[in-house]
């Protein structure tokens, strides 16, 4: 599996896995020039810009998944989510957040292991 079939593997988990716990999936890999917003999601009434990261195992590099999403990263996710709810979004008076998941996966074990991090601007604020 090339690394954009495992980002593509790892987004469907994650998109599973917010949907089992009532999520509505809106659109998937929203793109504009300085970035992508992997999954658009209904959590109720509130948008939910989901940013998904993925290891193929336990922490390879010493840190989990989640990690990689720094300052630089969090304000294209901004600037991505404020064009999607100006141009796209059909309410757009709606709550948004951006939500990072954190998939590890196990293949001997066949299994993952998830992280939901809710409303990640406000641990950069």
């Amino acid at each position: 599996m090339n690394s954009k079939e495992f980002g593509y593997f790892a987004e469907n988990i994650a998109g599973r896995h917010l949907e089992s716990k009532g999520y509505t999936t809106v659109e998937r890999n929203y793109q504009k020039p300085w970035g992508e917003i992997d999954i658009i999601m209904r959590d109720g009434s509130v948008v939910v810009f989901v940013e998904v990261k993925a290891n193929m195992r336990e922490y390879p590099d010493g840190f989990s998944p989640e990690i990689r999403v720094d300052e630089r990263k969090l304000s294209a996710l901004i600037k991505t989510a404020m064009l999607y709810m100006e141009y796209e979004a059909k309410d757009m008076e709606a709550e948004w957040r951006i939500d990072i998941v954190s998939v590890t996966i196990n293949e001997i074990a066949q299994s993952a292991k998830i992280k939901h991090y809710k409303n990640i601007a406000e641990a950069f604020s």
